[in-house]
């Protein structure tokens, strides 16, 4: 298993190692002991979700609240996409940092995104199906976001804005100047 810092601070990529022959492959996609070892404190997850995604469909930036933030384990099952997180922890030394990778069913590279971060990505293949563990169950009433085209990040999704398919409620999200200036967010 490798694994990289990236510039959020408890925030990992992890690569597996693959093993392969004529059958096909093979490959530890999770193991507790060995990742509790790598980010150096106890993760207990307790919710594994999946979608779907056509070419274009942006998910994100989402992120929970107060006692509901989330801890996440991503990856790609089939197809490509462009993850992002944002360290919206206003006491890390990263806050404020972006950083988008490319996961994909080739590369079965994982990404940790710690409490604190707002989470998106893009798929840039035909579809893509997307699983995540979380270390917190979901509560709709501390679901927030971040706003996807926000000047403050600039960030290249790598696909035409108009080419992507956003949901209406993702398109009406705050900037990150709007959510910093939130009481709710300061919770």
């Amino acid at each position: 298993m490798e694994i990289k810092n990236t510039r959020i601070e408890g925030c990992f990529t992890i690569k597996p190692r693959v093993f392969e022959d004529e059958r096909g492959y093979f490959f530890e996609s999770f193991n507790q002991e060995k990742f509790e070892e790598v980010i150096q404190k106890k993760i207990h997850f307790v919710q594994d979700n999946q979608s779907f995604s056509s070419r274009g469909v942006l998910r994100g930036l989402h992120f929970q609240r107060g006692d509901y933030a989330q801890a996440k384990l991503v990856r790609v099952l089939s197809g490509k996409v462009l993850d992002v997180a944002v360290d919206l922890r206003q006491k890390s030394a990263t806050y404020g940092n972006v950083i988008s990778i490319l996961l994909s069913e080739a590369n079965n590279t994982q990404i940790f995104i710690p409490r604190g971060c707002a989470h998106g990505f893009i798929t840039l293949s035909e579809n893509a199906i997307f699983s995540y563990k979380c270390d917190n169950y979901y509560n709709k009433d501390a679901e927030s976001g971040l706003l996807y085209n926000d000047d403050f990040f600039n960030i290249d999704w790598e696909i035409p804005e108009d080419e992507m398919i956003i949901s209406e409620k993702d398109k009406l999200l705050p900037t990150f100047k709007e959510l910093t200036e939130t009481t709710i967010f300061k919770s």
